[in-house]
């Protein structure tokens, strides 16, 4: 018996979350908690849900592009990106430019692109794209200017409901599934 996850999604969302074909994320408080962690020689550490990994994973087989897109310059979220296999753009301090580029170095629209973000770095592309969407503990003046906002907090599998929705509103979910079970 297959549970229906997308009972309490809005026809609306349902329809943007179909036309995904590019899906990018920010790092810091979207991917991760939002805390930085030093060390006495000044290394940074950051922590990642795995799930939000497996998430990024599925995305990227069942055919929808993956990107993280972070202002911050970060060996963690480069490692991160590396180990799952997804494009990672560090230091991009136009986020917006970056997410534009990409739609056209693969030929689709602003409207074929979801990004989750959490604060103000973020909220050009959030303003520009077909699918903008929060984590629950993003920054007020973010989450009320988005189509959806996750129930799971940033770094806590946020990016994984969003991971899960275009791959349920894409009809993609069961086929997942079925190479699981074999």
């Amino acid at each position: 018996m297959t549970a229906s996850p997308l009972t309490d999604i809005n026809a609306e969302l349902l329809a943007r979350a179909a036309r995904i074909k590019l899906a990018c994320f920010d790092v810091d408080g979207t991917l991760t908690d939002g805390r930085l962690y030093y060390d006495d020689e000044g290394g940074e550490s950051k922590a990642f849900h795995i799930l939000d990994g497996q998430g990024l994973v599925l995305l990227k087989k069942a055919g929808i592009a993956v990107a993280l897109i972070t202002a911050r310059n970060s060996k963690a979220a480069e490692r991160r990106a590396a180990e799952l296999g997804i494009e990672v753009f560090t230091g991009a301090k136009d986020k917006l430019g970056q997410v534009r580029a990409l739609c056209e170095r693969q030929g689709i629209g602003l409207d074929e692109v979801a990004f989750m973000g959490d604060d103000l770095p973020d909220l050009a592309p959030l303003r520009a794209v077909g699918l903008a969407v929060a984590p629950g503990n993003a920054h007020r003046w973010i989450a009320g200017r988005v189509h959806w906002v996750t129930s799971a907090h940033g770094g806590q599998g946020a990016a994984r409901e969003l991971c899960d929705l275009l791959l349920d509103a894409q009809g993609r979910t069961e086929a997942l599934l079925a190479e699981w079970t074999r």
